[in-house]
Formats: C-alpha cells, sequence, structure tokens
C-alpha cells in the first residue's frame, strides 16, 4: 500500500469501497463541501462582531443588568450563511454578583465557541430556582430567578438568529383559547393581588409558562397564555 502525505488540513473524509481509489471517493463530494465553515473553538475572534443588548431590571435588585451577546457570521455571502452566538457578557453596577457574573459568562462564552447544539442552555438555565423566592415580572409572568430570566434572554436572542423555532399555538387552539377568555370574563369572579395584567381577573398561576393565565373553563385548568391544559 502507497502511502499518501497529508499537507493541508483535513476538513472532510469518506470511507472508499472496495477496488474504489481515494480520488473517487473524494470526487463524489460536492464542490463547496469543504470549503464551508463551521463553528469550532480553535475558530478566531474576528475584528468585529455584530450583537444585541437587553436591559433586565428586577425588584430584586437595586441596579439593572445589561446582557449583550455578540454573534459571528459564518460563510457571509454563501447559501450556507449562518449567525451564531459566539461571546456574552452581562454588566452591572452591582458588585454582589461579580463573581457569578464572570463565572458564568465565560462558561457560556466557551459553550458558543464549542459549537454544536448550544439551544440547551435555555432550559438549563430556565430551570434554575432561587431560594429566597423568585419575583413577579409586569404582566403576570413569574421568575424564579435571575438566572431564570437571563435564559429567557438567550431564548429570545437564539429565536431571533434562527437557531430557535418559536414555540406558538395553532389557530385553532387560539380560538378555543379566546372562546374559554370571553366565556370566562362574562362571569363574576374574585379579584386577587395580579389583577392588572392582561389576563382575567381571579386566573391561577400555569405551570409551564409561569404566568397567572390558567382559568377553569369546562371543569379543567386552562391557561391563556400558552393553552397548556392539565387534561391534555
Amino acid at each position: 500500500m502507497s502511502r499518501i502525505e497529508v499537507k493541508g488540513k483535513i476538513v472532510n473524509y469518506s470511507v472508499s469501497q472496495d477496488g474504489e481509489t481515494p480520488k473517487q471517493a473524494s470526487a463524489e463530494l460536492p464542490k463547496d463541501e469543504a470549503t464551508v465553515i463551521r463553528m469550532h473553538e480553535k475558530l478566531e475572534r474576528p475584528e468585529m462582531l455584530i450583537g444585541s443588548t437587553y436591559k433586565v431590571k428586577t425588584p430584586v435588585s437595586e441596579h439593572a443588568m445589561y446582557v449583550t451577546i455578540n454573534d459571528i457570521v459564518l460563510n457571509e455571502g454563501t447559501e450556507h450563511e449562518k449567525r451564531r452566538p459566539f461571546e456574552i457578557f452581562i454588566n452591572s453596577k452591582n458588585l454582589d454578583h461579580y463573581q457569578w457574573i464572570v463565572a458564568l459568562t465565560r462558561i457560556m462564552s466557551a459553550v458558543f465557541r464549542k459549537g454544536g447544539d448550544v439551544t440547551f442552555l435555555v432550559d438549563e438555565l430556565k430551570a434554575v430556582f432561587d431560594p429566597r423566592g423568585g419575583y413577579w415580572q409586569p404582566g403576570g409572568k413569574f421568575m424564579p430567578s435571575i438566572i431564570a430570566e437571563l435564559g429567557h434572554i438567550v431564548e429570545r436572542h437564539l429565536t431571533q438568529i434562527g437557531l430557535l423555532i418559536p414555540q406558538t399555538p395553532s389557530e385553532e387552539h387560539e380560538k378555543m383559547m379566546e372562546e374559554k377568555r370571553a366565556d370566562f370574563e362574562a362571569r363574576d369572579v374574585q379579584t386577587d393581588a395580579f389583577a392588572e395584567n392582561k389576563f382575567p381577573d381571579g386566573a391561577q398561576l400555569c405551570g409551564k409558562c409561569n404566568t397567572a393565565a390558567s382559568v377553569m373553563m369546562d371543569g379543567c385548568l386552562t391557561c391563556l397564555n400558552c393553552g397548556y391544559s392539565k387534561c391534555g
């Protein structure tokens, strides 16, 4: 067997069949496949990145946090063009959170640069609960922790760049929720602490989307925000 010297970087490979030469095997690959740049940890940072900054103001902290997520554009100008998160920064005047902010942003940035599916970070962050209790956002949405709200911000950003597909109820489901909402609002209900929101008075907290939008309809608790129902 003759020895083949590899002079360049290996970007792809294939297994040749019996009686097939390496040249024949490589000829079957698309010509532009070897030039496609994919996200990996050794990818050098460009001089300029594009990104977005999100303001986070919570009732548990006096100062607001500003979350900046910068993206890198891979294969710009080609059919393989993709926008991927590259790094994240969090800035705040509150020094009480300095240590975990630095640690979290460095780990998340490393995960972004590693490549692959990074959307799992959303569920991991949203599942963090503060032992001192969460807080309510305007509109009746409950946040179990500041980290969970950071997860919602990352989810929003990944949705904007196309890495996540927003999960919205179907037209039939939305129509059903509007009918149930109109029926419920026609009744006399007890006013509670969360009456000043866009959902009916007396709505309970939904266990799926953490929004005070669940009402009892047809003997089943149904959420008017995400459509979740305990009856399936």
